[in-house]
């Protein structure tokens, strides 16, 4: 923190010089000594012994020269780095004193009790929760302090290494021995990057590396992240299937063996590098790598979690490709650029769609690859890559949008068209075994599903609700194709001008199977997001009516799907299928809460305003419940049984919040915690009459649950009573409507 860094660039100043002055001896050199050789007065084998003499010191003077402007550079990136490192710890160091804390000239930091108020004083000796708030602070700032001066630790020893390796002469052909380095560079992350090469191609190829060697490519991969140089150097150097093999060691010393923790940090730095590296899609590093990642992401390399996965028989040995270690790789990291996955996913589509060549059993192996054990290996790279793509909405919606001319057809081909079965199997015939029929693994189409709802709502999958609103028309396309094309297989839903017969809307079926089991948490939340779209659709309100239309409503910003209602409502149905009915509740939540939204909003000029509004209530509440009751609800009374007769919206039925739900204002939140008062006896009242048969017997639980509703309606809104009993009549007969709906979207018996 003292030293006076300007004597750095004072010494760069004096190599410089240096340079310049070995620049006036070549020039005396080659004038008054080589050139003596080169003329007509001196000829023969002396002569020509000089010459190559003569010719050896010519050169070391040039690369005197090389190696001083180098050495010059490198103090001046040591400067660089130093004055913006010290200049943070320094504002640390001021910010931390601002907040009332000490700290010392060796970093540690306290708290100093002789800047604060006595009162303060007082409630730090006498009360506890002040104490701990403090000890967390102190926490804070000394962690604070400790990174910056690790990282001014770790800028030290690259520059230690960058001074070591520029003064050595890597050329073995220019007559000298240890002579002058005419390959100096002059950036310290080069050298850095040469220095993590050597150990990462050694630990590749199964050597043993000591500790500190380890601790150092560590060091180098947390100091050169956001490094262009370092990161594009060392890849260049590794090659791309030298990074393969790299990537597939780190896995395996991983997830295996002592030091698991170096090692998934080394992984966790050579996937940020990648990230590094490729940001540049314009860049001469970005062309090669991709290209070189074509050639090495079909090939084959040893990967010990695959060729030991079967002990014995077929797929014993098996290796994986290139694809697959890459994607797996790229999981341990974050901030890959939006062209990079794009390309990515584009190239490994190349590889296995055969309707571009490609070879759809490619990835297949033996044995699974999902759950705690194994499920880090990406066995399926397309899905891992769209997985890793689900993190950046902007990219996610690129990839996925059809557009508005259809021609993106990217989203089709997962959800219609793709293989997405990577087991092999194998029976026995007598003594022999043969393949059998290819199957899938337990987390099959995860990265899909997450990459669907972020695709369809802008939301990262998994983020907490925001308020309700419409989407993009990119977004709703989005949302759209995908109603359809797992309804219908097509994305024009039941609009194609070519089909020769009706299609058939599946998609309730569809998601029930183990197989698109991953799909129904994430479009669950879809759903959620697009409760304004999906409830108007339902009671008739909404720009394309109740059967639909082939293309989205496009309005900018308020754009919105046009899906039919019989599809949304299996689409509801589908996603349910679960033993955990956490994606029911989501739905039913959302809706609810948009409806009491507009209950509570809007204007109501006349009783028969207010009437045509319990209409749409009862209806989308009716279909609702119909939904719930055919996800038979009943068998989920143990997990229930405690909790009590209060709902709140948000709130799962044991008493967790429910995740990714869409918020609502607090007068909404009273109205619709009546809607979800004893609502699952409303439900499990539509399953009775499932169970019996009996689809006409009125629901007396729901309908007395629609009263309370709009009693409290009229309270909140201070209506006259005979305003908000003539409405709760109104939804009581528009339920019977919407739940005979549902129970014909169904396909219920």
């Amino acid at each position: 923190m003292t030293t006076d860094l300007a004597t750095l660039t004072s010494a760069a100043d004096g190599w410089d010089d240096m340079a310049k002055e070995f620049s006036k001896q070549e020039k005396a050199y080659k004038r008054d000594v080589h050139g003596i050789s080169m003329g007509q007065t001196w000829l023969g084998l002396s002569a020509d012994a000089a010459n190559r003499r003569f010719d050896t010191t010519l050169t070391e003077y040039q690369d005197a020269q090389t190696e001083a402007k180098a050495i010059a550079s490198l103090l001046r990136d040591a400067h660089t780095q130093f004055v913006d490192l010290r200049g943070k710890l320094r504002t640390a160091r001021q910010e931390a004193i601002e907040a009332d804390m000490k700290v010392s000239d060796q970093g540690v930091v306290s708290y100093d009790t002789q800047r604060v108020s006595e009162s303060t004083r007082t409630a730090y000796r006498h009360d506890p929760d002040f104490q701990e708030s403090v000890r967390k602070s102190v926490r804070s700032w000394q962690e604070r302090i400790d990174q910056l001066v690790k990282a001014v630790t770790d800028a030290d020893k690259g520059v230690e290494i960058a001074f070591n390796a520029v003064v050595v002469d890597t050329d073995l052909q220019d007559g000298t021995f240890n002579g002058f380095n005419g390959q100096a560079k002059g950036d310290i992350e080069k050298y850095e990057a040469e220095n993590a090469e050597e150990i990462a191609t050694r630990i590749a190829g199964g050597e043993k590396v000591s500790a500190a060697q380890l601790a150092e490519l560590d060091r180098a991969f947390r100091d050169n992240a956001k490094s262009k140089e370092f990161t594009q150097t060392l890849l260049s150097g590794l090659g791309a299937s030298g990074t393969m093999e790299l990537t597939n060691r780190l896995s395996t010393l991983s997830h295996g063996g002592k030091d698991r923790g170096t090692f998934a940090g080394l992984q966790e730095g050579l996937a940020n590098s990648l990230a590094t590296a490729t940001k540049n899609p314009d860049s001469a590093f970005y062309r090669k790598f991709r290209t070189d990642m074509q050639k090495a992401g079909v090939q084959k390399f040893d990967l010990d979690v695959a060729n030991q996965k079967i002990s014995v028989g077929v797929g014993h040995g098996q290796q994986v490709r290139g694809y697959q270690s890459l994607v797996t790789l790229m999981q341990a990291g974050d901030g890959y650029s939006g062209q990079f996955l794009k390309d990515l996913a584009t190239d490994i589509r190349a590889v296995e769609d055969k309707t571009q060549g490609g070879d759809p059993d490619i990835w297949d192996l033996s044995g699974h690859f999902s759950g705690k054990d194994d499920g880090w290996f990406a066995n399926d790279p397309l899905d891992g890559v769209l997985g890793i793509m689900a993190k950046d909405p902007s990219t996610t919606i690129s990839y996925l949008d059809p557009g508005p001319d259809g021609k993106n057809d990217n989203l089709t081909y997962l959800l219609a068209e793709r293989d997405w079965n990577h087991v092999d199997t194998t029976r026995w015939q007598g003594k022999v075994e043969v393949t059998g029929e290819d199957t899938f693994d337990q987390d099959v189409r995860a990265g899909l599903g997450l990459a669907l709802a972020t695709g369809a709502t802008g939301n990262v999958a998994g983020a907490d609700g925001t308020e309700f609103s419409r989407h993009t028309a990119a977004q709703a396309r989005v949302m759209h194709a995908t109603v359809n094309l797992l309804d219908y297989g097509h994305a024009d839903g039941t609009f194609g001008e070519d089909k020769k017969e009706p299609r058939t809307g599946k998609a309730d079926e569809l998601l029930a199977g183990d197989d698109y089991a991953a799909l129904r948490g994430p479009l669950s939340q879809a759903l959620a997001d697009y409760s304004p779209d999906v409830v108007e659709t339902i009671n008739g309100d909404a720009p394309g009516g109740r059967a639909g239309r082939a293309e989205i409503y496009e309005n900018g910003e308020d754009s919105q799907i046009q899906n039919s209602r019989s599809s949304l409502i299996r689409m509801m149905r589908g996603v349910s299928e679960a033993d955990d009915i956490q994606n029911f509740e989501r739905i039913y939540h959302a809706q609810q809460g948009y409806m009491s939204e507009q209950l509570m909003d809007k204007d109501f000029p006349n009783a028969t305003a207010a009437l045509n509004e319990a209409r749409k209530y009862g209806e989308v509440t009716g279909a609702l419940n119909a939904v719930g009751g055919d996800v038979k609800m009943d068998v989920h009374d143990d997990k229930i049984s405690d909790a009590t007769d209060t709902r709140f919206y948000g709130y799962h039925l044991g008493g967790g919040m429910i995740t990714n739900i869409p918020i609502v204002g607090d007068m909404s939140q009273r109205l619709v915690d009546i809607s979800l008062n004893n609502w699952l006896a409303g439900v499990q009242a539509e399953e009775g009459s499932l169970a019996k048969e009996e689809l006409n017997r009125s629901n007396d639980v729901a309908q007395d649950n629609i009263d309370r509703y709009f009693d409290r309606w009229g309270e909140e809104r201070s209506l006259a009573p005979e305003v908000a009993e003539d409405a709760a009549g109104e939804a009581q007969q528009s339920y019977i409507s919407g739940r005979q709906t549902a129970y014909e979207a169904l396909r219920s018996r």
